[in-house]
């Protein structure tokens, strides 16, 4: 096993994989820019590196700097997280360069599957049906738009070496092509130090469904079930879950053989994630690979049991995947939800700052992996992700309902976040039900917002003892939340003591 792991990455992916090198036993060792000096990451590292200003170019993205940080502190692997240098081949072969271990797959098959236009070529050739696309980057936007002419809108444009919906624009005429070709190469190029792009077919209301593959260095690849991940906000995931509201068991079969075929193909190792889009008659198309760590991984860690940054470190440093797919047995439901540094009120844009007061959830099924503290400033110059809030339950209304009371109990002041918008989410009867699709939020956000139906209880009869458990918990939730709003309409103007006193308390942290 090794020995010390620098970890080139930052926030909370950072303090998720230190945490695993610490009950592993490994020294972990921390990057940090000039405005991540105070955070959890360099505070909860063994050892922490500055490697530049904020800028990512000047700093995370400088394999120079990393392989540097990494020789000087004695380190023999190097975790990318995701983002930044995470889908970068020059990354893995830097390492294998420095006499490093890259914990991810090696750069041949990074190029094979993580490249979007690459992975296309491949899936076509491993019997993979795909998106219909371009198989190759775009030479120049007027090139691009005479393919959309004859592919037909609306198109996606995409980064090639892209992830997290950057690089990524929807376009729907001639007149929105250039300045939407302009706009994605330029964030692929600052994200990914990529400006590429390609093209493919932009498929109507689809279901966005993903599935965990993992593959040792001596020929086992196995799939570890999907994950639901359809609820995104310009092409951004916000809600992820386990199993999805749509996959059958034959279904999940298909698209597990069709994941474990292309990732055989493209002789792929460790942790990635094949995703396809699934229509309305539950016919698949591949879309992409992403060869890393995915930011959703914990909902399928819950499902499985699997600790799959473990599972990483272990595979790179040569060790043999220790199940088969076919004793994988998934249990529960899982899902999953991105607290952002945001303001719901201003277009959901980034609301940087210091955090005065946070207050975190707990209690049973309740798991929160996240990057900051109270104190901490948010910088402005990175991905605004505060924290990831994940709820398990024996079936996705008790999972439903554990995450509704977590929301409540999650609270943070100095900052705005997008809190809200997950609680009208839960709420909302399409998604109770299952139905939902790859532009739905987008729409929701379009409509003006409604009252949880009572109804939904009809819809979750039948389920079991435990969802009967699940409804009644939800009800009695209900019932304390009208009268909460009943009381408090009826109180008088004048705040409590316990009010008084916590604005008290409150304006004595303030600088």
């Amino acid at each position: 096993m090794f020995k010390k792991i620098l970890i080139a990455n930052r926030g909370e992916i950072a303090v998720r994989v230190i945490r695993a090198c610490r009950e592993l036993g490994i020294q972990s060792v921390a990057v940090f820019s000039e405005v991540d000096r105070k955070s959890l990451h360099v505070r909860l590292a063994d050892e922490a590196y500055p490697i530049g200003p904020a800028p990512s170019r000047e700093s995370y993205l400088c394999i120079d700097k990393l392989r540097d940080v990494a020789r000087r502190a004695g380190c023999d692997a190097v975790h990318p997280g995701y983002g930044f240098l995470a889908e970068n081949a020059a990354l893995p072969r830097a390492c294998a360069d420095s006499g490093l271990t890259f914990i991810g797959p090696p750069a041949e098959a990074m190029e094979a599957l993580g490249s979007k236009t690459a992975g296309r070529q491949l899936a076509r050739r491993a019997d993979v049906p795909i998106v219909p696309g371009t198989n190759d980057p775009i030479g120049t936007p007027a090139d691009g738009q005479t393919l959309a002419q004859s592919m037909g809108y609306p198109v996606l444009l995409k980064a090639v070496a892209g992830g997290g919906g950057k690089g990524m624009r929807l376009v729907s005429s001639d007149t929105e092509f250039e300045p939407a070709f302009r706009d994605a190469s330029s964030e692929a190029m600052n994200a990914f130090a990529d400006a590429r792009l390609y093209l493919e077919k932009y498929l109507e209301r689809p279901h966005h469904i993903e599935i965990q593959i993992f593959a040792d260095a001596h020929g086992r690849v196995v799939s570890l079930g999907e994950r639901e991940c359809s609820v995104q906000r310009r092409h951004q995931k916000v809600v992820e879950e386990a199993p999805s509201p749509i996959v059958t068991p034959e279904l999940r079969k298909k698209m597990g053989d069709a994941a474990v075929r292309l990732a055989r193909a493209g002789g792929y190792v460790n942790a990635g994630t094949v995703e396809f889009l699934v229509d309305s008659n539950l016919n698949f198309y591949f879309l992409e690979v992403n060869t890393r760590l995915q930011v959703e991984h914990p909902v399928t860690e819950q499902v499985t049991g699997l600790d799959l940054v473990k599972l990483q470190i272990a595979i790179a440093a040569g060790h043999r995947l220790p199940f088969a797919w076919e004793s994988i047995t998934p249990r529960g439901h899982a899902m999953e939800v991105r607290l952002y540094a945001e303001d719901p009120e201003n277009n959901f844009f980034p609301s940087p700052g210091k955090i005065l007061a946070r207050r975190a959830p707990s209690g049973p099924g309740i798991r929160l992996d996240e990057g900051v503290y109270e104190g901490w400033t948010v910088p402005n110059e990175y991905d605004p992700l505060l924290s990831k809030l994940i709820a398990w339950g024996n079936s996705r209304e008790e999972t439903i309902a554990r995450l509704r009371r977590a929301l409540e109990e999650y609270t943070i002041t100095g900052i705005k976040t997008n809190v809200g918008l997950f609680r009208r989410v839960l709420s909302e009867p399409d998604f109770l039900r299952g139905d939902i699709h790859t532009r739905w939020l987008d729409e929701l956000l379009h409509r003006p917002e409604s009252a949880a139906s009572v109804s939904n209880e009809e819809e979750m009869n039948g389920s079991g003892a435990a969802d009967a458990v699940a409804i009644a918990a939800a009800i009695w939730h209900a019932t304390q939340d009208a009268s909460r709003s009943a009381a408090a309409s009826a109180s008088s103007a004048a705040p409590s003591r316990w009010k008084l006193e916590g604005r008290r308390q409150l304006l004595d942290r303030l600088p």
